[in-house]
């Protein structure tokens, strides 16, 4: 389990903590998330949402807050020896964004019908030279956001479009951790949502505080 716990949902930073049965794996660092902060998110499970709290979407430039899947890594490498699902991000490989494409929230080759909008995953810079795909809206519910990764940050203090990003060598020690055996899973939350997190997970070992 990948915890990732914002002050606020305003944050765009905050701290991930790595466990394994329960237990804390690593030193906890610092992430970036999106630059407008955090969203309710579609994932394998809900979490409850007070009135007014935002809801992610197409665009907004927030980060996911739920419980989701890790499904595999990806990466400029042709290949990985690690224990998950690999895709090598050649120059034809997207990420649909088109809320309006049937490959909206896909990651796939470029096909002959083309979207009108998607991500190239070989960039031009190094913040997808690896990362991990984030098992967000996978209904493919339309416009409720979509390629959301862990990926290398642009800088220390840079936001993202809506992802979570770190440095190299954090994703590095994750990448090499995850095992897809083991049902890999994100939780991105805020403090304020930590105590459903406990009550989902009531034996995990958290050092963070918890607001009532």
């Amino acid at each position: 389990m990948i915890l990732v716990v914002a002050e606020s949902i305003e944050s765009q930073n905050a701290k991930l903590t790595c466990f394994e049965d329960n237990k804390k794996m690593f030193e906890s660092f610092e992430v970036n998330l999106g630059e407008g902060g955090l969203g309710f998110g579609i994932g394998k499970k809900s979490l409850i949402r007070v009135v007014n709290e935002p809801v992610k979407k197409e665009g907004d430039k927030k980060a996911p807050i739920g419980i989701f899947e890790l499904e595999s890594v990806f990466g400029y490498k042709e290949k990985m020896d690690i224990k998950m699902p690999y895709l090598h991000a050649e120059k034809e490989l997207i990420c649909v964004d088109d809320p309006n494409s049937r490959y909206y929230n896909q990651i796939i080759k470029m096909p002959k019908d083309m979207p009108k909008s998607f991500e190239v995953m070989k960039r031009d810079d190094n913040q997808y030279e690896l990362g991990v795909v984030v098992a967000h809206n996978k209904v493919q519910l339309e416009g409720a956001g979509s390629c959301i990764f862990m990926h290398v940050q642009k800088d220390k203090n840079s936001p993202t479009l809506g992802c979570t990003s770190m440095s190299m060598q954090d994703l590095q020690k994750i990448v090499s951790w995850l095992d897809i055996e083991k049902k890999p899973t994100l939780i991105q939350v805020t403090k304020k949502q930590l105590h459903q997190v406990l009550e989902l997970y009531p034996n995990l070992e958290l050092e963070q505080k918890i607001e009532e």
